[in-house]
């Protein structure tokens, strides 16, 4: 039966082969909005040539053969993606973190994982939707407990978790999970995406300042592996809530900063206007991040960002996580919260002048 199947998906000439698809269709995420219409004022370029091809391939597919022309628009498409994508600076890699169509964490839960099984509440108030966390199996078949925040693909969606922006519930749940994963020996994974916490009125009653530092705190102490991996927005310190890791990554198109851009612009000059230049003196890319020591490395996006082609983005994620579990799960329990604060009170540097 099954060499049939294969043979079928062979002869079938209405589908393209993988290798072809690979390159001419960009694997963007299920439920994400269409690229032409949520593109990035410097992707325009790229997003002409891509509707030039797709139109060139219809007129294909109804008999009048494209082949050299396509082939030459391609490599046009090629040439401009290489330029803009390569040269990208710290403002623009921000618009990328937040592009619309950029996977989130359900994508990469989905994606890399089996058997998702989410857990809600955190025993004291109530469920924070703008944090996902539960346990699953790994690609191997281990038992992992990975949680993150989640944005929405729609007004609703947003809406209902807060665009990303966790509240005291949020941490509290996730560290309740935490102690879970300690419990059963399990390593914790963390994708974090958010703008910061949740800035409400109704959150600081409720205590989110202690929420987020009652999480760096004990995170310290877990005696498990946990690696971190900031896949968008990196903001304040609702990224750090459930930042703390032995292993830490931040994708190449996204940010980890201690305060968005416009929020430092605002501070500093007043003007919202200047967040581009906010974004240059925060050293908040993942190639700064790694030059101070903040960071462990850089995860590689393919070309055009994770939005154009997020199936080699969550491949990528899967290589550097398993490499960081093998790593880690060669240190005795006993030692492994040492080392962890041990990394985090090694960052930063001071001069005293007499």
């Amino acid at each position: 039966m099954k060499k049939k199947k294969a043979a079928s998906r062979k002869t079938n000439k209405n589908s393209m082969p993988p290798e072809e698809t690979e390159k001419k269709r960009p694997r963007t995420v299920p439920g994400a909005r269409d690229l032409a219409d949520a593109c990035l004022s410097f992707e325009k370029p790229v997003v002409e040539l891509e509707k030039k091809i797709n139109e060139l391939r219809s007129s294909s597919e109804e008999g009048i053969d494209l082949t050299g022309e396509i082939a030459s628009v391609e490599k046009k498409l090629e040439k401009a993606t290489k330029e803009i994508f390569d040269n990208l600076t710290p403002w623009q890699r921000v618009q990328v973190a937040r592009h619309p169509s950029r996977p989130y964490t359900m994508d990469y839960i989905n994606y890399l994982m089996e058997d998702f099984v989410e857990l809600a509440g955190d025993r004291h108030f109530s469920d924070d939707r703008a944090m996902v966390a539960g346990f699953a199996r790994w690609s191997d078949g281990e038992t992992i407990c990975v949680m993150g925040h989640q944005k929405g693909r729609d007004t609703k969606e947003n809406l209902l978790r807060s665009f990303g922006s966790a509240h005291p519930e949020g941490y509290r749940k996730a560290m309740r999970i935490m102690r879970l994963a300690e419990k059963f020996n399990t390593p914790i994974l963390c994708f974090i995406d958010t703008p910061g916490a949740y800035p409400g009125i109704g959150a600081e009653e409720r205590g989110q300042a202690e929420a987020i530092a009652y999480n760096l705190r004990e995170m310290v102490g877990l005696t498990v592996p946990i690696v971190v991996i900031v896949i968008g927005e990196g903001g304040s310190g609702g990224a750090l809530g459930i930042g703390v890791g032995d292993r830490v990554y931040v994708l190449e198109n996204a940010y980890y900063s201690v305060i968005s851009p416009e929020g430092c612009a605002a501070i500093l000059w007043k003007d919202n206007a200047r967040a581009e230049d906010a974004a240059r003196a925060l050293k908040l890319t993942g190639a700064d991040l790694k030059d101070l020591g903040i960071i462990d490395d850089v995860i590689k996006e393919p070309l055009g960002g994770a939005h154009r082609d997020f199936e080699t983005t969550a491949e990528n994620i899967k290589k550097t996580v398993n490499k960081a579990l093998k790593e880690l799960k060669q240190i005795p329990r006993n030692k492994i919260s040492n080392l962890r604060y041990e990394k985090f009170r090694k960052m930063g540097s001071f001069s005293v002048k007499d």
